[in-house]
């Protein structure tokens, strides 16, 4: 009667060392993601719109933790202005964190991706 499920004629020799050795790899990718995850949470990322009328800096954590605005650009009469440059600035600013954040992912799951 043939055996049902499994590899046939049993595992083969090599296959519990090779298990550990994914194993250790999927840990060590696993800390070089939690590392990296870190790095990029301490960073900013800085972006700016209107030629640099408003400039935009958040953290890795999407916190907006700076912005400015050049004063030729503060007009009374046109604050709907002042709105989308600020509202341009910070979109892009974030843009910039996920983009590094998953260039750098990225590099250390070789294209994995969805599989961590």
């Amino acid at each position: 009667m043939a055996k049902r499920g499994g590899f046939p004629g049993g595992m083969p020799g090599g296959m519990p060392g090779n298990m550990n050795n994914i194993m250790k790899q999927a840990q060590k990718m696993q800390k070089q993601m939690e590392e990296a995850q870190a790095e990029l949470e301490e960073s900013s990322y800085t972006a700016t719109a209107g030629g640099g009328a408003v400039e935009v800096v958040i953290s890795g954590k999407k916190e907006i933790t700076s912005i400015k605005f050049d004063p030729e650009v503060v007009d009374p009469d046109d604050i709907e202005m002042l709105e989308d440059l600020t509202m341009a600035a910070v979109n892009e600013a974030i843009r910039k964190m996920e983009d590094i954040s998953a260039e750098k992912m990225s590099k250390i799951t070789g294209g994995l991706g969805g599989l961590f």
